[in-house]
């Protein structure tokens, strides 16, 4: 077996999600390990909490350059250095022991709600009577169902989704809240991206789900069809930018479910739902993290 690179990078623990996203799309990347956490007698008496580690198989694309230019353009969309965390980055070859699979040993079955799982692909579970499972691989694109900004959303579906009705999911990463959708009884889904290193992960996702949706590489700016329900777990600046294409798309009296906005950000948000004159009915919060579900 070659040797694998581990990379270890110091962030802030709410961004954890963004920095892996940003991994796997730029990088020679095939796992993340988020927080491990070592308990004695129920206590927690260590964490990682704040360093991501990264497996590479290769570092040719020098991802400190790369992770230094991300930060950057992160900054330039309304995130603070605080905000992200210092990004110090240590880079270490190691030997290559099943490395591959090393990383998925912290993964577990997440519970959203008493009604939705996500089930790792390589772990055995028996859902709970009407319980909905969804079956992905975390860390195969953004969207896992373990960060609190896709279980907002994830929650607005299942409180406000209705069956029979449309679905669009704008920026659908691993395809995690369309899956949703059709579970819960969508007569189509429509999901897009503007990164089409997702697009066939969406797909296979989808499969391995035994549901069919539509995943293309394209924008809400370019969409003609009208849909009963519109996801968006998206950076708040760009949710700024395309609300009124968000608005376009939805049909009289369809929801909106707005995510992935820091709650010291979430003044930018509710700029733009003013600005379009969408309703807020209702407010979701889990940690930093805000959610708004609105409607025309």
């Amino acid at each position: 077996m070659n040797n694998y690179y581990e990379l270890k990078i110091s962030i802030n623990p709410e961004m954890e999600d963004i920095v892996s996203d940003i991994c796997f799309t730029n990088l020679d990347c095939e796992g993340v390990v988020l927080a491990e956490e070592t308990y004695k007698d129920l206590v927690m008496t260590a964490t990682t909490e704040g360093t991501l580690r990264v497996f590479l198989t290769d570092v040719d694309k020098n991802p400190v350059e790369i992770l230094k230019t991300e930060r950057e353009l992160l900054k330039s969309r309304g995130f603070s250095d605080e905000e992200l965390g210092s990004w110090e980055i240590t880079l270490d070859e190691k030997e290559n022991q099943d490395w591959s699979k090393k990383w998925k040993e912290k993964w577990t079955v997440t519970h959203v709600t008493d009604k939705i799982a996500v089930v790792p692909s390589w772990l055995e579970y028996s859902p709970k009577e009407n319980e909905i499972t969804l079956t992905l691989d975390p860390g195969c694109a953004f969207g896992t169902g373990t960060h609190q900004t896709t279980q907002l959303c994830m929650k607005a579906l299942e409180k406000y989704f209705k069956k029979g009705c449309s679905m669009a999911d704008i920026g659908m990463g691993s395809g995690i809240l369309s899956i949703l959708a059709k579970k819960l009884g969508a007569s189509n889904v429509y999901g897009c991206d503007n990164d089409e290193t997702v697009i066939d992960v969406a797909r296979k996702n989808a499969a391995v789900n035994g549901v069919e949706c539509i995943f293309e590489l394209n924008t809400a700016d370019k969409l003609n069809e009208k849909y009963d329900f519109v996801c968006a777990n998206i950076l708040h600046n760009v949710l700024y930018e395309i609300m009124g294409d968000l608005k376009n798309i939805m049909k009289d009296n369809g929801i909106l479910s707005l995510s992935g906005i820091l709650d010291e950000k979430k003044d930018v948000v509710l700029e733009a739902i003013k600005r379009e004159n969408l309703k807020i009915i209702d407010i979701l919060t889990q940690d930093q993290w805000i959610s708004y579900v609105v409607t025309k």
